[in-house]
Parts: structure tokens; C-alpha cells; sequence
């Protein structure tokens, strides 16, 4: 297995600034027991529970979201998927680890979280207290168009996986909020992405059927490309990328305005 050593290379800087992001797809190199289809949005994990890491082909924009929904599930494994950023680059890794988590994150430079079915908001630093400081948004607020996060300003619809066809069903069903899709349910929606800050650092944010899981990891260099790690671990079994249009000119979109969302932070 790899060391954090020279033979692990982050990335080069950011050029100046960029277009709206291509569409997302999944880095040739990943786990052993991953196969990704022909367009680089499906990833299957073909046997066992483990050598399932996964990166984004090319590292993320600040603000652009790396949105998977979880297609296929197996059962007689303990475990969920995992999700998170790391500014190694996959090319230089000499060889995949097993799992993301503890492996790819003790090789540094490297941010994952492991997804639960009762997955909670990620409280601020400092105060334990989570259910008084960071309480349960209401599902009334999914109806909002968009997602504030930071500075950025996110279309939200495509965010929030569905447990039944239909594009606007959840504006004309009074018991939508009794039809959330826990976090790791078939069909559940959850993407990475990160927001700068002044200091030249950056905040992780996860979001899960469209709901922002607040920061779950601090100052991360915005200044090295990040790219969209996911472990297609042990139940969850094969993924697919969900493209997002931002509706903007990229990243003009991340004026965000006051709404309800964020007032609700």
C-alpha cells in the first residue's frame, strides 16, 4: 500500500478563472473491484464489500457539486458508501487503496466521511451540542429553488433523489414530507463539493437529498485541485453521477441571495 510519501503528488494550482464545469465523470483509475461503464457516470462494485474507491476524472470548481444517487444496493454487508475530497492526485497514487477510510485518509491531503442511514448534520466546531445548535431543518424547506451554501447558490431539484418518478410530484403531494429518502436508501442523492475562503483555505460541505450537511471539514487548500472521492462500500453497491445545471454562468451563480434556507442556518 501507498506511504505519504513524494511518490503521492498533489496537484497543480489553479489557473485563472474557469468556465462553467464539463459534466462529471468517474477517474479511470480507481478500486479493483470497480467497473465503470462506457460513459464514466456508472460505477458498479463487482464483488466483495472493499476495493470500491472511486475519484472525479478531473478535480472539481469551487462550488461544483459531485452529485452520485445510489442505484443498486446488497445486502449481507455492514456498511454504507463514503464521500469526501482529496487534493492527491489519483494518477500519482501508486496503488488504490483498499478503503478510503482509514487507508486513502492516512496517506493525507484527504477528507472522508462515511455516510449512515441516520446521517446528521455536522455540527459547528466547538459545540457538541448538536440538536441545540444545528436543529433538523423542516422538509418544508425543500421546496425552496435553491440551496445556499456559503457564497454559493445552487438549483436544488436535481439535489433531492425521489422515491417515485415525477419531476414537481413533491409540490403537489401533501405528505412529501413523510417521503424523504433516508441517506442510504436506493435512489438516495448525495454530493461533495467545497467553498473558499478568504484566508486561502476551504470549507467540505456534503449534501444529501438536497439538504447541506454544514462544513464537515475545514481548511482544506483551495489552492490545490480537489477531487470527489467516493467508496462504493460494502451495502451500496453501484452508483451513478447526476449532472447539474447551474443555470448560471459559471461562477456567477454563487450570489446567494437571502432565503428561507438560510435564514434557517
Amino acid at each position: 500500500m501507498a506511504s505519504a510519501s513524494d511518490t503521492v503528488e498533489l496537484g497543480a494550482p489553479w489557473g485563472p478563472g474557469r468556465p462553467e464545469p464539463a459534466p462529471t465523470r468517474f477517474h479511470r483509475v480507481h478500486g479493483a473491484h470497480i467497473r465503470v461503464d462506457p460513459s464514466g457516470t456508472r460505477a458498479t462494485r463487482v464483488e466483495s464489500f472493499a476495493h470500491g474507491v472511486c475519484f472525479s476524472r478531473e478535480p472539481l470548481a469551487p462550488g461544483q457539486v459531485f452529485l452520485v444517487e445510489i442505484e443498486e444496493k446488497e445486502l449481507g454487508w455492514c456498511g454504507h458508501l463514503r464521500l469526501g475530497l482529496t487534493a492527491l492526485d489519483p494518477d500519482s497514487l501508486p496503488a488504490v487503496p483498499e478503503f478510503s477510510l482509514p487507508d486513502l485518509v492516512s496517506l493525507g491531503h484527504t477528507w472522508v466521511f462515511a455516510i449512515t442511514r441516520h446521517h446528521n448534520r455536522v455540527p459547528p466546531e466547538g459545540h457538541p451540542e448538536a440538536e441545540a445548535m444545528f436543529p433538523s431543518r423542516s422538509p418544508a424547506l425543500l421546496e425552496e429553488p435553491y440551496l445556499c451554501i456559503e457564497q454559493f447558490r445552487i438549483p436544488r431539484d436535481r439535489l433531492v433523489g425521489r422515491s417515485r418518478p415525477g419531476l414537481y410530484s413533491h409540490l403537489l403531494d401533501q405528505l412529501y414530507e413523510l417521503n424523504v429518502l433516508p441517506p442510504t436508501a436506493r435512489r438516495s442523492r448525495l454530493g461533495v463539493l467545497f467553498c473558499p475562503r478568504p484566508d486561502g483555505t476551504a470549507d467540505m460541505h456534503i449534501v444529501i437529498n438536497g439538504e447541506d450537511m454544514g462544513p464537515s471539514a475545514r481548511g482544506l487548500p483551495a489552492t490545490q485541485p480537489l477531487y470527489a472521492v467516493v467508496d462504493v462500500f460494502a451495502s451500496t453497491k453501484s452508483l451513478r453521477l447526476v449532472q447539474l445545471e447551474y443555470g448560471f454562468p459559471f461562477p456567477l451563480f454563487s450570489q446567494c441571495h437571502p432565503c428561507r434556507l438560510c435564514a434557517a442556518s
